[in-house]
């Protein structure tokens, strides 16, 4: 726990002009963002008495190392730079909202040649309309299919629209009505582009005039006795009206706004959206955060808005936003919406009417959504700390290890030796610093000395990473007028020069403090820069020594380690005999098999990954007249391509199926195939490693040995 007055700005260095701060702790890790008008008053909040600090403050303020701040011209530019720090960096004790579940938009790609209706999650893209969010898939599919009636846009994929225009036949929705078929030729792109047009005007809103004329043409095909045609438009104003029946009408007509609005508790707080476009709910959204900052309610609806509109521009902000409490100041922040839109956006709290009606509504999906969550999530909570709890007493532990890394070796016989690492964070997987290896020192099933080479490098990296930072502890390496007495100064660069950089245009000064005076060079988290106050291995007391053996040669004696064997689940620690058994229902146990099974699931994945390259670039494709199955029969008895190249023909006409003159032909086709080099760092001449590349987060399952 740090003091707080170890790393206090002197009196005078703080500017009093609107800015951005950020606090780091003692790894350079960013922990908290936030925006002031006054950076003097505010950071000077900071560092009053810790009793009087709110709990959840204090143990920012105590868990921080340093703090360091950026000078703004006003505060919207203040506003927008807090969005892209909380939004790179992640800090821990920001409010970040979750959404409680992925949703579902209608979109339609108006950035295509042909611009096709379909269902859409994830971030969203340029030139893209969107409608929604929806509560369900079907919903939108549902919607659709009624309107396709009346605007046959296209649905289709890009594969199925060009094999439609190879073969010059359109699929079933052309046949049936439901495509205009632009992919024929039917409509020319112009004509279906303003399908796609009407088609959003419709979703928008604009539904009367579409009803009116369709009306009308109905009235003049009945006219002129044009019966079958008029019955046909008779059918398609019913789509509509059933497609419109599906969003009751709340507000007027024209009205086009977004109504939030906030439950929360001591510790948790639940945001619900309400999307109302031309005086319908069009969508409805909910997030949940966890309140580990002292926040009021604006405060909690400014996070909340930021996160809403940060990514948007235009018609996707509403002219109105009806929220529960104002931000304080309530200015910056209507600014900002407006310059997202484009035009004036009105920012208020709903008094009397309709709207505060529908706002009492939106409260009580909200204090719903607080209820469901913390139903669902208490026993989780409770399970968690008392799972790290329990490790840290099991294993003899100072605190709970709030950060685990585990590692596991996977391999086929020896060939593709392949390591993982995963990261458990407060007992909760962090999938964005997984990572894996490859093991190329040596071959063979040697899983003690994969698991040294794997822990090596990766403390290896982290040891780096701190000298190259200069993580400095004492702060006697930053003078007191803001520049580095070394030479390095807090931007990575060679030259001296003022601690901190102008991130926005106006910001002449560029002023920052810090007890450790340091800014990484890309402004990012080092891959390896964090240390783990526990370190688990995939095995028994030998790949337990393996990895205590890896700290101990590196100088590292801060961090715990331990294994989990699968036989008995069996806990074992350095330089014990006996191991640690920990009771079947212990919490503690099951979070330890949990991170065990992860890193097994991720590295077993990896190497089937590479092995099945491996098979698809193999050598036998070459062999005339050698199918799939003789290939794996091949593989099976060998083990590997490599035993298999140094067997004789006699040895390779054992395999059932292979005869001699396919043995022979294996034979040549293997002797001719040169094995593949390893990927060479063409800066420095060492063999690529995985590490240098972060691996991608998946979400399966754990699967089988």
């Amino acid at each position: 726990m740090a003091d707080p007055s170890s790393y206090r700005p002197k009196p005078g260095q703080i500017p009093d002009s609107p800015g951005v701060y950020k606090f780091r702790d003692e790894h350079r890790r960013v922990i908290y963002v936030g925006k002031a008008k006054s950076l003097r008053q505010r950071l000077a909040s900071y560092f009053q008495d810790l009793a009087g600090l709110h709990p959840r403050t204090r143990t920012m303020v105590t868990t921080a190392a340093s703090v360091e701040w950026t000078v703004v011209s006003t505060e919207v530019e203040a506003l927008q730079l807090e969005y892209s720090w909380i939004k790179e960096f992640d800090p821990r004790f920001n409010v970040k909202y979750r959404d409680d579940k992925s949703y579902p938009y209608l979109a339609v790609t108006m950035n295509e040649e042909f611009p096709r209706v379909q269902v859409m999650r994830g971030h969203k893209r340029k030139g893209v309309r969107y409608f929604g969010p929806y509560g369900h898939a079907w919903a939108i599919r549902d919607t659709v299919d009624l309107l396709l009636r009346v605007f046959p846009v296209r649905t289709c994929s890009a594969g199925v629209f060009k094999n439609a225009a190879r073969t010059g036949r359109p699929c079933l929705l052309g046949y049936i009505g439901k495509c205009s078929a632009p992919c024929v030729g039917r409509v020319s792109d112009e004509e279906h582009r303003e399908l796609a047009e009407e088609f959003c005007d419709f979703m928008a809103g604009r539904t009367g005039t579409y009803i009116r004329r369709l009306e009308q043409q109905m009235t003049d095909a009945a006219e002129e006795m044009e019966y079958e045609r008029a019955a046909r438009l008779r059918d398609d104003i019913e789509a509509l009206k059933k497609a419109m029946e599906k969003n009751a009408v709340v507000l007027a007509d024209a009205t086009d706004a977004d109504l939030m609005a906030v439950a929360e508790d001591e510790l948790e707080a639940a945001v619900q959206i309400f999307h109302v476009r031309g005086g319908r709910v069009r969508g409805q959204r909910g997030w949940v955060t966890d309140k580990v900052e002292a926040v009021t309610t604006g405060d909690l609806v400014e996070h909340a808005l930021q996160q809403l509109y940060g990514e948007e521009t235009g018609d996707s902000v509403p002219k109105e936003v009806l929220v529960p409490a104002l931000p304080d100041p309530v200015e910056p922040v209507q600014e900002w919406l407006t310059e997202r839109r484009g035009s004036n956006v009105s920012l208020r709290i709903p008094q009397r009417g309709d709207k505060k009606a529908l706002m009492e509504t939106v409260q009580r999906n909200a204090l719903q959504a607080l209820g469901l969550h913390k139903t669902k999530r208490a026993s989780d909570l409770t399970t968690r700390s008392r799972a790290l709890e329990e490790i840290a007493g099991a294993l003899d532990l100072d605190s709970a290890p709030l950060r685990i890394e585990c590692y596991d070796i996977s391999h086929l016989q020896g060939d593709d030796v392949v390591a993982s690492m995963v990261v458990f964070e407060d007992g909760l997987q962090r999938k964005s610093e997984y990572r894996r290896f490859q093991i190329k020192g040596f071959e063979g099933q040697d899983d003690v000395r994969s698991m040294h080479e794997v822990i090596t490098r990766r403390f290896r990296r982290y040891l780096a990473e701190k000298e190259r930072t200069g993580e400095w502890t004492d702060g006697e390496n930053a003078s007191s007028d803001g520049t580095s007495r070394d030479g390095a100064s807090a931007d990575g660069t060679s030259e001296s020069a003022p601690l901190g950089n102008a991130a926005l245009e106006g910001d002449t000064t560029g002023n920052a403090f810090a007890g450790n005076a340091f800014t990484e060079e890309d402004g990012r988290p080092k891959r390896f820069a964090y240390p783990p106050q526990l370190v688990v291995v995939d095995g028994g007391q030998p790949q337990v020594a393996a990895a205590k053996r890896a700290l101990d040669e590196l100088g590292i004696d801060d961090i715990a380690v331990c294994g989990l064997a699968k036989r008995l689940e069996e806990v074992w620690l350095p330089h014990e005999d006996d191991p640690v058994v920990l009771p079947r229902t212990s919490e503690g146990l099951y979070l330890l098999q949990r991170v065990r099974d992860e890193a097994h699931r991720f590295a077993i994945t990896y190497q089937r990954t590479k092995r099945a390259k491996r098979f698809k670039a193999s050598p036998l494709d070459e062999v005339p007249g050698l199918g799939e199955t003789r290939k794996q029969a091949l593989i099976k008895h060998f083990g590997s391509v490599k035993k298999l190249r140094s067997a004789t023909i006699d040895q390779i006409c054992e395999v059932p199926g292979i005869g001699r003159k396919t043995a022979e032909a294996v034979a040549v086709a293997l002797a001719q195939a040169a094995p593949a080099a390893p990927a060479v760092n063409t800066a420095t001449g060492e063999i690529m490693e995985d590490e240098e590349v972060g691996a991608p987060a998946d979400t399966g399952s754990p699967e089988e040995p």
